[in-house]
């Protein structure tokens, strides 16, 4: 009879900790070295063409280069590749650094068109907009649009799902089968694995601003790619000449944020789906958006893609920009700040910061305010939003 395989929350707690008892240690350690010995110059010169190429560490090899390969951040790696369902993933200094080299990844393989599906977040929207990495995009604003934008140099879907910052929905497995051949990259941040797997749907990458829900805290920033092996070491390849490398303390903080991470990802979501029903017909509020409010999930993808709605919570302002405006500025336990997925509650305008260089055409709502939920009480956070409406 083969042993079941462990639950989520229990893989989180125990990935990437494999042999540390040979070490003495229940932790893993923080190697903070930025080169290594070398035994031998014939050793020393195969370790390092294995790991600059995009190799992982063989028995034997020494790491030769922080740049190339560190233990920390390997440790990081396979965790998060288990709780995705991957075969390995690949981490970076930040999100933007990770979605850099795959589109580098692309570029140098001779693919350099990218088909985006819109809303994303806004830095992604950014630099595929601009063609900063010597990528072309092609924007779809439907599902049904990407099968007809694939052309034969295109290299990459982009989607992300929940949407950055409406929470729009959208079916992976719709959009794999339009991308045909070419790889579908999901920006998992709002998600994480606890509440979606998107390589379950056939997505061939999965990417993260570690900085979020994986960090958890705030006080970190890293990026990762979950994915298969081949693409890891296309990855690592671009990591090792860019140096967009993630640093050891870095990537400790990030492995112990996975371990409590599905506690405070239900807990934060518990607050949120409560917040979002007392939030709804509020007089100053055109609509909410939540993803188990009605009309929110047009598919039908919770329960089948998506385990649950996450605790990400948009609000239209009646009034527009200038609503939004005074009722952030009217905040006093939420803080009025960038970025999500930290124990406590953060408000921003999406529109004039991380949407702000997105096209017109494209950008969010003047008045949408973004509102990332913390692990405060629903009542403390409810009172506060509600002053702050009225």
């Amino acid at each position: 009879m083969q042993p079941s395989k462990p639950h989520l929350e229990t893989r989180a707690v125990h990935g990437g900790m494999e042999g540390l008892e040979e070490s003495g240690s229940h932790v893993p350690t923080i190697d903070l070295s930025t080169t290594n010995p070398l035994p031998n110059v014939e050793l020393g010169g195969d370790s390092y063409e294995q790991l600059a190429t995009g190799g992982v560490l063989l028995p034997g090899q020494s790491a030769v280069y922080q740049r190339l390969w560190q233990p920390g951040v390997a440790r990081f790696e396979e965790s998060l590749a288990g709780l995705e369902g991957a075969e390995q993933a690949v981490a970076f200094s930040t999100g933007m650094a990770a979605l850099a080299a795959a589109l580098l990844s692309t570029v140098t393989a001779g693919k350099p068109h990218v088909v985006g599906l819109r809303p994303l977040y806004g830095g992604t929207d950014h630099v595929l907009d601009n063609g900063l990495v010597g990528t072309t995009v092609t924007w779809a604003h439907s599902v049904d649009d990407i099968a007809a934008a694939i052309r034969p140099d295109t290299g990459l879907v982009v989607i992300e799902s929940p949407a950055n910052p409406t929470l729009e929905l959208v079916d992976i497995a719709r959009v794999v089968a339009a991308a045909g051949d070419v790889p579908v990259l999901v920006d998992n941040t709002f998600a994480t694995p606890v509440l979606q797997r998107p390589i379950e749907h056939g997505a061939t990458l999965v990417l993260h601003s570690a900085t979020k829900y994986i960090g958890g805290h705030g006080d970190v920033m890293g990026g990762v790619i979950a994915t298969n092996a081949e693409w890891a070491t296309r990855l690592r390849h671009v990591r090792a000449l860019t140096g967009g490398l993630l640093h050891p303390f870095a990537a400790y903080l990030l492995h112990r944020g996975l371990r409590t991470m599905p506690l405070r990802v239900r807990a934060q979501q518990a607050t949120a789906q409560e917040l979002a029903e007392r939030l709804v017909g509020h007089p100053a509020l055109e609509r909410v958006l939540f993803p188990t409010l009605p009309g929110c999930d047009p598919d039908g993808l919770l329960g089948r893609q998506l385990e649950g709605p996450g605790s990400m919570l948009s609000i239209e302002l009646k009034g527009g920009y200038t609503a939004a405006a005074k009722f952030i500025e009217s905040l006093k336990l939420v803080s009025h700040a960038v970025s999500l997925g930290g124990v406590d509650t953060l408000a921003q305008h999406p529109a004039s910061l991380t949407h702000r260089p997105v096209a017109a055409e494209a950008k969010p709502g003047g008045g949408i305010v973004r509102i990332s939920i913390g692990l405060e009480h629903v009542d403390d956070l409810y009172e506060d939003l509600t002053s702050a409406l009225t």
